[in-house]
C-alpha cells in the first residue's frame, strides 16, 4: 500500500467516523436546553435536501461506496435534529408534509438522467443557501443560542477530507466545487457562532 492509498483510506475512514458523531453535539445541546433557540429550521431543511440529492447522485453513478457512505449517516442525524427542532418549536404537525416531500423527491430524482444531474448542480446552491440562512439567523438575533460550534467545525473537516478523496478518486468537478464552497461556508458559520457565543453566567 503506497502513501497515497494510505492517505485515501485515512481520509475516507476518518470522514465516516466523524460523520458518525457529527450532529451529536448539536442534538445534545438541544436536549440539554430543551430549546431550539438559534437553530434555523429553514437551514436544516435545505441542508437535508442537499444531502439527499448528493446521496442519490453518487449512488446513481455507482461511485465507490467509501466516498459517500457518510451521507445515510448524516441524513439520519439530520432527520432526528429536524424532529427536535419541530418539537421544541411547536411545529410537529409539519413533520408529515416534510416526510412526504422528501420521499417524493427521492424517487423523482432518478426518473431521468438529466434530472439527477441538474439536481446535483442545484444542490450546491441549495446547501450554500442552508448555510446562508443560518448565518442570516445568527446575524439577526446576534445570539448563537444552542447552535453547536463543534458540529460545524466537524463539518468543515469532512468537507476538507472529501475535497482530497474527490481529487484522488472520481475527479468529479461538480462534487469538488460543492465541497470547496461548503467548507468555506462552514468556516464562516463556525466563526459567526463563536463570535455571538454568550459567556456562561457565573453562579454566586
Amino acid at each position: 500500500m503506497g502513501p497515497e492509498s494510505l492517505l485515501l483510506d485515512v481520509a475516507n475512514w476518518s470522514t465516516i467516523l466523524v460523520c458518525g458523531v457529527l450532529k451529536v453535539p448539536q442534538g445534545a445541546a438541544l436536549l440539554a436546553a430543551k430549546s431550539a433557540r438559534g437553530v434555523s429550521l429553514e437551514s436544516l431543511v435545505l441542508e437535508l435536501s442537499g444531502f439527499l440529492v448528493c446521496l442519490r447522485y453518487m449512488s446513481y453513478y455507482n461511485y465507490p461506496l467509501p466516498t459517500y457512505i457518510e451521507y445515510p449517516i448524516i441524513i439520519a442525524q439530520d432527520v432526528i435534529l429536524l424532529l427536535f427542532v419541530l418539537h421544541y418549536g411547536g411545529k410537529m404537525k409539519h413533520a408529515l408534509p416534510y416526510t412526504a416531500i422528501f420521499v417524493a423527491g427521492w424517487y423523482m430524482l432518478t426518473l431521468q438522467k438529466w434530472i439527477v444531474d441538474l439536481a446535483m448542480n442545484l444542490s450546491t446552491v441549495i446547501s450554500a443557501a442552508s448555510k446562508l440562512v443560518q448565518l442570516r439567523y445568527l446575524w439577526r438575533t446576534r445570539d448563537s443560542g444552542q447552535v453547536s460550534a463543534t458540529t460545524w467545525s466537524l463539518a468543515t473537516y469532512t468537507c476538507a477530507t472529501r475535497i482530497f478523496t474527490t481529487v484522488m478518486t472520481t475527479k468529479d468537478v461538480t462534487v469538488l466545487v460543492r465541497f470547496i464552497v461548503m467548507m468555506a461556508l462552514n468556516i464562516w458559520v463556525t466563526a459567526t457562532i463563536l463570535h455571538y457565543r454568550k459567556p456562561a453566567k457565573k453562579s454566586d
